[in-house]
């Protein structure tokens, strides 16, 4: 996907800490994030690798107690998101993080053509610059986050 159609995309990728904060804590600087989902300034991207480190954090049992949701963050993933493949081999020019845990997730942005990827690991934030000028991704930290505006 070049610059042009990425800078119009309106597909976003979270990290498994963006998610937690927003479905799982109810993070009040995250609250914003489903009126403007559900208003079509985003959609959410979201690869099955993705899904199952998820699935694997929530199941270790060592999170805080959740803000009362209604529903469970899985099936709160498996409603909002719309599923997409992760990529064999990356796109090019490649983005390396240092984290490698984390690499799963600037391959899907870059993959399905998301114009943001939202997260506050500092080795994802550390690639900003580099994967703007190379791919027009936007990786954000979620609390400088506006899809809306």
């Amino acid at each position: 996907m070049n610059t042009y159609s990425r800078s119009e995309s309106l597909d976003a990728v979270l990290d498994t800490q963006s998610i937690l904060d927003w479905l799982h804590f109810a993070d009040p600087r995250c609250t914003a994030w489903e009126a403007w989902r559900q208003a079509g300034a985003w959609r959410w991207r979201i690869a099955a690798p993705l899904r199952d480190e998820l699935a694997h954090v929530l199941a270790r049992g060592r999170l805080p107690a959740a803000a009362p949701s209604g529903q469970p963050v899985l099936a709160q993933v498996d409603v909002r998101a719309l599923p997409g493949e992760l990529p064999t081999p990356a796109p090019l020019p490649s983005l390396r993080c240092t984290d490698r845990d984390d690499q799963k997730f600037i391959d899907f942005a870059l993959a399905c053509g998301a114009r943001w990827l939202v997260s506050r690991d500092k080795a994802v934030l550390k690639l900003r610059r580099r994967a703007l000028a190379l791919h027009g991704l936007q990786i954000v930290h979620p609390d400088d986050w506006r899809p809306a505006g």
